[in-house]
């Protein structure tokens, strides 16, 4: 072969390649931005309010002091199960028990000087009788002209004192008696305080805190301040979860909505409950200091009692209640990622007003957004949930109206059917995307 003829075997081996690699390039260069999509069907959703708490008895009792002293006697420990009417403990009752014996001493000497009037009314009575007999002859005598009118007179005097001093002797007996009644009350109020130095259970339950040692002093509350707490007793009978629930989710929590408690120190359980009760004031917060206006949440105390036995539990236990606010069977529903916010033009019909436009590297399409000048009589501009759903490998961007909100999905009311395919990733491109972008479905690396 010719030098001549390998130079143009050469050369066009190298065009040939040349061509070969520009197809090559030319086939794979992209065609738009790459994008997973998920088709529309049919879910059944709930919507879940998540809120977290302590666990907490129904039924929670503070014991206090309500006679000052000195602890005598403790029965319990934190953790013991108590019954209803069992001994916890002794307050010294010596200086009740004196005061006691000191009023009923005094009820005593009381009660004994009224029997003492009572006798001495009984005397007087007498001493009027006899007055009373002594009148009657000397008027029988003095009828017959035999005593003197001196006589006489002295004898009406006796009787007419005798009546005083019976008057006088029934009119003392009241006073004693209010007397005795005052000394009855003030022994039964030491009796009463005597008996709350010895503190028994008011409730079945348990012991889940003890401030107070053998040989301590218990301190009587006052207005200013507060008194000892003993014991604290709590009733796990029934126990609930105290949760606090942000603002914007209160409106959607109802009475007997059924939630589903999980607690930190019982892990891999769930248990059932139903909502007892909502806040109707926000939980006042204790944090010291200047909080910023509006950097404060604000939740609402929620409680939710448990509708199972939860072995081994403790009031203070840390718990997620997830409350099931809304069901919705077999509904059109959208995954969440899938959901943007856009700019939208509206007409007086309420229909989206879409313009043409056209740049250097898209074709022909349409833009939903149009500048403030550009709005003409009856339109409006308003911020529109939506999707964008893909239309001849171009995204288009349709207002959706949304209902409840599920863990994964939204619920679609309108602007969706089943089959739509819609653009769910990835998340920085569904949030920069606009409509009209050129996309490449690439379902192969979603996960």
């Amino acid at each position: 072969m010719s030098r001549k003829k390998k130079i143009l075997i050469g050369v066009a081996i190298v065009l040939i390649g040349g061509a070969v690699v520009g197809a090559n390039l030319y086939f794979k260069k992209d065609k738009g931005l790459p994008v997973t999509t998920e088709a529309i069907r049919s879910r059944d959703l709930e919507a879940v309010v998540s809120a977290s708490g302590k666990i907490q008895p129904k039924r929670l009792v503070q014991i206090s002091a309500d006679t000052p002293g000195r602890v005598v006697n403790l029965a319990v420990n934190e953790g013991d199960r108590v019954k209803v009417g069992q001994f916890l403990l002794q307050i010294d009752p010596k200086s009740l028990r004196t005061r006691v014996d000191s009023n009923a001493a005094s009820l005593q000497a009381a009660e004994q000087s009224l029997d003492q009037m009572r006798q001495s009314i009984e005397t007087a009575k007498v001493q009027l009788q006899q007055a009373q007999q002594n009148l009657a002859r000397q008027q029988d005598l003095w009828r017959q002209q035999l005593t003197t009118r001196e006589a006489l007179d002295k004898v009406v005097n006796d009787v007419r004192a005798a009546e005083s001093n019976v008057q006088e002797r029934e009119k003392q007996i009241k006073p004693q008696e209010s007397r005795i009644a005052q000394e009855r009350a003030v022994l039964e109020s030491a009796r009463y305080d005597l008996s709350k130095v010895r503190i028994e259970s008011p409730i079945d339950g348990i012991v889940t805190r003890r401030n107070i040692q053998e040989g301590e002093t218990a301190v009587v509350g006052t207005m200013n301040n507060a008194g000892t707490v003993l014991l604290t007793l709590a009733d796990m009978a029934v126990i609930q979860a105290e949760v606090e629930v942000d603002e914007t989710n209160v409106p959607n929590v109802q009475i007997r909505q059924i939630a589903k408690i999980t607690i930190d120190a019982i892990p891999d359980r769930s248990f059932k409950g139903h909502v007892t009760e909502i806040g109707n004031s926000p939980i006042q917060s204790t944090t010291t200091g200047q909080v910023a206006a509006g950097t404060q949440a604000t939740n609402f105390k929620v409680v939710v009692v448990l509708d199972e036995p939860v072995p081994e539990v403790r009031p203070g236990f840390t718990c997620t209640a997830d409350i099931t606010t809304a069901t919705r069977k077999n509904v059109v529903s959208v995954p969440i990622p899938a959901v943007a916010v856009r700019e939208l033009v509206y007409d007086a019909n309420g229909q989206v007003v879409r313009q043409p436009r056209t740049d250097k590297k898209r074709r022909p399409t349409v833009e939903p957004v149009a500048s403030a000048e550009e709005l003409k009589p009856g339109q409006t501009r308003k911020e529109s949930e939506g999707v964008f759903v893909v239309r001849d490998a171009k995204a288009e961007f349709l207002p959706i109206k949304m209902g409840v909100a599920g863990d994964k999905y939204f619920e679609v009311l309108s602007g969706l059917k089943n089959g739509d395919e819609v653009i769910t990733g990835p998340y920085n491109s569904v949030r920069g995307m606009t409509d009209g972008d050129a996309v490449k479905v690439d379902n192969a690396k979603k996960r």
